[in-house]
């Protein structure tokens, strides 16, 4: 039985053969050397490409510039099983040739192996800064689940361990939040501080204060240590109390949407004890500037 030899640790001529090279022996015709042209539609997207947002605009702009230039860097493709070729490097490329009515592309076919098709799409976008932190932290999940460890990965792509780990604890983020980090709304350093909090409600809390106020990193991180802090010891209810508040915060079911519409409106968790009759509401903050903007918010109608 051959055991492979891990990808990690090659550099990209170990992984596509340089054009020219002097070939090794094979059983199989030897590739092309150097760029031939490919249809373009007998070439499939790479299975493994850790992009997932390919902006509508670029593709434009960069279709533009290939209708008026030509391709200037080939892309770089493999044999399928199916008969054509799948794309290794260079979707993007791929996509705005598509976009500009191009019937070929100049292609550089490599003899790579499946299970290094992610490695190289990771190399390649990372060297251009063509991910964003989410594409990345799935890039380096599925690396992981492959068997390799934060310190090869990190030492594949050229960076530290610690910034593999950094992007790795992103995915602990509800997906929305990965939403807003793959939008741009939030960048990775608001993700970070996002995640020093562990209570979920304080956590969604946080994330809304900072998109609404569009708080610096700085400022998120200061905020963030306000809400780790833990709330003060709730009062033991008398016994004529109910039991239970219900999951929006109020004692009495007709207060549940009053309720759920002051904790949207002040962005943490609001209680109301009582009935329509009469009881009072308690409104948790976590520190003294959440409790400045509460104050702000609630005397900003008086």
């Amino acid at each position: 039985m051959t055991t492979r030899r891990s990808a990690l640790g090659r550099g990209l001529g170990a992984l596509i053969p340089a054009a020219g090279a002097e070939p090794e022996p094979t059983a199989t015709p030897p590739l092309v050397p150097g760029p031939a042209q490919i249809a373009i539609d007998a070439i499939v997207p790479n299975p493994d490409q850790p992009r997932r947002v390919f902006d509508g605009d670029h593709l434009a702009e960069l279709a533009g510039s290939i209708r008026r230039h030509g391709v200037l860097q080939p892309i770089v493709v493999r044999r399928a099983s199916t008969g054509g070729y799948e794309l290794v490097m260079g979707e993007r490329r791929w996509r705005a040739c598509r976009a500009a009515g191009l019937e070929t592309v100049p292609a550089v076919i490599a003899d790579v192996e499946p299970q290094d098709r992610l490695e190289l799409a990771i190399v390649e976008n990372v060297q251009r800064h063509d991910l964003n932190p989410i594409e990345l932290a799935h890039a380096y999940r599925a690396l992981a689940e492959a068997g390799a460890t934060q310190e090869a990965i990190g030492e594949r792509v050229g960076i530290d361990r610690s910034s593999v780990a950094n992007h790795l604890r992103l995915l602990e983020l509800p997906r929305e939040f990965q939403e807003d980090v793959e939008a741009r709304r939030l960048s990775m350093g608001h993700a970070k501080a996002l995640l020093q909090v562990t209570s979920p409600e304080r956590r969604r809390a946080l994330r809304d204060r900072i998109l609404r106020d569009q708080l610096s990193v700085r400022a998120s991180e200061k905020l963030a240590q306000d809400y780790r802090r833990p709330a003060a010891a709730p009062k033991e209810a008398p016994a004529s109390a109910p039991a239970q508040d219900s999951a929006a915060g109020a004692s009495d079911p007709r207060l549940v949407p009053l309720a759920e519409t002051l904790r949207r409106e002040l962005q943490t968790q609001v209680r109301i004890k009582g009935d329509t009759k009469g009881g009072h509401i308690e409104i948790d903050y976590f520190g003294a500037e959440d409790l400045e903007r509460l104050c702000d918010a609630l005397l900003r109608g008086a």
